[in-house]
């Protein structure tokens, strides 16, 4: 039976998107070791020994990273993806986001931005070529490319990683009846930003990743998922869910009535309206 959905310009969807907890900085970890400079009176830090990509990141924010770990000018390492020789699809039309895999990268006197950023593709096509994430996406009737696009959106939206397997099947069954995916974590890419509050004049804005106007997936992942994101993007949640929402921290709450997503919804505008505002800084 067809299902009556309400106006997709007033459906929200997901929960608002996602609060940036993670700064647009290296995360680099090794040992500093304290180098005396007799001439100065000072110590300096020796350079770090390992640049850790967290899951989630964008490829922006992994370009910023390298840049500077590797002490280089702003830019250098995103001028660097036509020269790194990247294995990436067809798909990707030598976009490499979604293939900058989540890990500890070692880092030398001699790294350069081309060699990490080879290394990330690589670690990737390894994880993601194997057996159990091939056939999941084929079992699944689609190709790993799209996996791994639906696997970011996940990556984005989900609260926990208990979530996931539930986000994902929200995803699966839009897709197949047809729905716009209305999510706000891709009109957060579009706009390069990332935030909880997404408005009417947001899900109006020309994009392609803009998935309250367009249907079906964006036209390339979102951010790098890590590990669970894929296992929930080939293994989703069985379930009728078409609607989440993030009420407050910790409770996500997911469904197939568009009444009680809404009623929802108004819970979580009621708690966003109550919050205590972060210190700006």
């Amino acid at each position: 039976m067809q299902m009556n959905i309400p106006p997709r310009s007033r459906i929200r969807l997901t929960r608002k998107g996602r609060a940036a907890l993670i700064g647009l900085g290296a995360v680099v970890a090794g040992t500093a070791v304290a180098v005396p400079l007799l001439t100065v009176g000072r110590e300096k830090e020796a350079r770090p020994t390992s640049l850790v990509i967290p899951e989630g990141w964008r490829a922006s924010q992994v370009f910023a990273a390298v840049d500077r770990a590797l002490e280089l000018t702003p830019g250098t390492a995103k001028r660097a993806v036509p020269n790194a020789h990247l294995k990436l699809p067809g798909d990707a039309e030598g976009n490499p986001e979604g293939y900058l895999y989540p890990a500890t990268y070692p880092l030398t006197e001699k790294s350069r931005p081309e060699q990490l950023l080879k290394s990330m593709v690589d670690t990737a096509n390894r994880k993601f070529n194997g057996a159990p994430i091939a056939a999941g996406a084929q079992r699944n009737a689609m190709n790993l490319y799209q996996a791994i696009t639906i696997a970011s959106i996940v990556q984005a939206e989900a609260s926990t990683k208990a979530d996931m397997g539930m986000v994902a099947r929200v995803v699966f069954n839009r897709l197949e009846r047809g729905m716009p995916l209305q999510m706000d974590s891709t009109i957060n890419y579009a706009l390069g930003r990332t935030t909880l509050k997404t408005t009417l004049s947001d899900t109006r804005i020309e994009s392609p990743y803009n998935s309250y106007q367009r249907m079906g997936l964006p036209p390339t992942p979102i951010d790098n998922p890590g590990e669970a994101a894929m296992r929930a993007a080939i293994n989703p949640a069985p379930g009728n869910w078409l609607y989440f929402v993030t009420v407050k921290p910790g409770d996500t709450r997911f469904s197939a009535d568009y009444a009680e997503h809404q009623r929802n919804v108004a819970e979580f505008n009621a708690n966003q309206r109550t919050a205590v505002p972060s210190p700006t800084r």
